[in-house]
């Protein structure tokens, strides 16, 4: 690759950042953001928009996201734009690798510049990197360990981040969602944002439902609210009792981060008492593993993940395509769905699962974000399915 005068992203200096692969591979760029070290699982993230929404989003706990999308930050942060719910965890991504340096915001919504906001939430950045190469290192080797530091003297002990980066066990067999999880219970009733006046709020509740806070999203929450719901959201631990003592018209089971098999030992039993009571339940990402789990189903490790906001996802119970948003490395093996629950959904990539429903039941779940932020909004039907659901048994 020919180095250019005029190219911000390789200036002729000493290097102030590295990404440290499991390996022993070393790769050289200039920090931003938060000095310091993090470790964590490589992945690629694909969105060519929402970089903000990505980072904060808490499924990407544990995880180094390296953007394939080359002009990262130029519309810069706001607050609206804030994915994480529960503002006292640790936000999402542990590090963010770019291929090029942050540009000055250019959007009348910013409020701050990318590297500053990266700072404030003590996000580990890195830029000036071949993140095709990278991309396409993950595409043929998997997601890899590894450590990403950034000083500004460039001064690092190698011996040492080498080390963690090897030892670092990986994100199999891990249960992040207490790192992410609410600390206790409150309700919500935020509506989505449209255009010139922002966020609504639903004053008139059709539906109680219960949220179960594996590492919620915001706009989840907003699209709940939207069809008509007052949503209360719980803790990861919250038990089925407690839940089902507040007589939700339905139960949700949010998306998240970690091995969802992990998560499972205590998620699954809550998960399983709340179908046996017949009430509507609804997951995405890892609440739709961890329902795979609860009816005898079998989670794997993906090789490279689903990371991107450009998806293409088969609805077979329509026929219809969607184009989805979607950030996953464990999958359901849909080889082991017992009898009674469906495949609804496949991945138009490589054919995996993303999506189940229970035969005869009012319980069905994704494995993508239709909530998008970011992405297209293609599958926001899904929330209205739930209401119908809800609504169904309801008038029953």
């Amino acid at each position: 690759m020919t180095q250019h005068d005029n190219d911000p992203a390789w200036p002729d200096h000493k290097p102030t950042a590295l990404l440290v692969l499991a390996d022993g591979t070393v790769l050289e760029g200039f920090g931003l953001g938060a000095e310091g070290h993090a470790v964590g699982e490589v992945c690629f993230n694909t969105a060519m928009t929402g970089y903000e929404e990505i980072l904060t989003d808490p499924s990407y706990a544990g995880q180094l996201i390296t953007f394939t999308f080359p002009h990262i930050g130029n519309v810069g942060t706001n607050d609206d734009d804030i994915e994480t719910v529960n503002m006292a965890a640790t936000p999402g991504a542990r590090g963010v690798i770019l291929r090029t340096a942050i540009t000055n915001p250019s959007n009348y919504r910013a409020t701050k510049h990318l590297d500053a906001w990266l700072k404030a939430r003590g996000i580990i950045g890195l830029s000036g990197i071949d993140t095709r190469a990278l991309t396409a290192l993950i595409r043929s080797k998997g997601m890899p360990n590894a450590v990403i530091a950034h000083s500004r003297t460039g001064e690092f002990d190698l011996h040492g981040l080498k080390e963690e980066a090897r030892e670092w066990p990986g994100l199999e067999g891990m249960d992040l969602v207490p790192m992410v999880t609410s600390g206790q219970r409150f309700t919500w009733d935020e509506t989505p944002w449209a255009w010139d006046k922002g966020f609504g709020r639903q004053d008139k509740p059709e539906f109680n439902v219960v949220a179960i806070d594996y590492g919620i999203k915001r706009n989840i929450l907003r699209l709940l609210a939207g069809v008509g719901c007052k949503v209360t959201v719980v803790p990861a631990t919250t038990s089925s009792e407690d839940i089902l003592a507040m007589k939700p018209d339905g139960v949700f089971l949010s998306n998240g981060p970690g091995d969802p098999a992990a998560t499972g030992k205590y998620a699954v039993p809550v998960i399983r008492d709340v179908i046996k009571s017949g009430t509507p339940t609804f997951g995405i990402c890892l609440g739709h593993q961890m329902l795979g789990l609860a009816v005898g189903a079998k989670t794997k490790k993906m090789h490279q993940g689903h990371h991107g906001a450009n998806h293409p996802v088969k609805d077979e119970t329509t026929g219809k395509v969607e184009i989805t948003s979607m950030n996953h490395g464990f999958a359901v093996d849909e080889t082991t769905l017992p009898k009674g629950a469906t495949q609804t959904h496949i991945s138009l990539f490589d054919g995996s699962n993303c999506g189940i429903q229970l035969d005869g039941k009012p319980v069905f779940s994704v494995q993508y974000h239709p909530e998008a932020s970011p992405g297209p909004r293609d599958s926001h039907y899904l929330f209205q399915r739930f209401a119908d659901l809800m609504r169904q048994r309801k008038s029953a």
